[in-house]
């Protein structure tokens, strides 16, 4: 199954590492190094132009992936939540968001 993170972006629920959100974890400077990082490393992807209110982390082929999306931590976990009371478990194996298997 996939998570949809918002317009045309979708990612495999077995490829997330976590969903966070943007107001409470860059006040870490850990995280703002982190996030610095990987946006040197061309690892963040925006999914829309608008301001975004989460990351989520991700496991690409041995990389770790940022998706910056508008829509909120509580969004995107309520999106997860709905499919699996609807009896949708994430899937056991790992797949990159190009169906190439991690």
């Amino acid at each position: 199954m996939y998570l949809h993170l918002g317009r045309n972006t979708v990612v495999p629920y077995a490829s997330i590492l976590g969903i966070f959100d943007l107001d409470n974890t860059t006040g870490s400077h850990l995280t703002r190094r982190f996030l610095e990082q990987a946006e040197r490393e061309h690892r963040v992807f925006s999914v829309s132009e608008e301001l975004p209110k989460s990351f989520v982390l991700c496991q690409e082929n041995d990389r770790c992936i940022l998706y910056l999306s508008q829509l909120s931590p509580a969004t995107l976990l309520k999106r997860v939540e709905n499919r699996e009371n609807e009896g949708v478990r994430p899937v056991e194996s790992r797949e990159d968001i190009h169906g190439g298997t991690i």
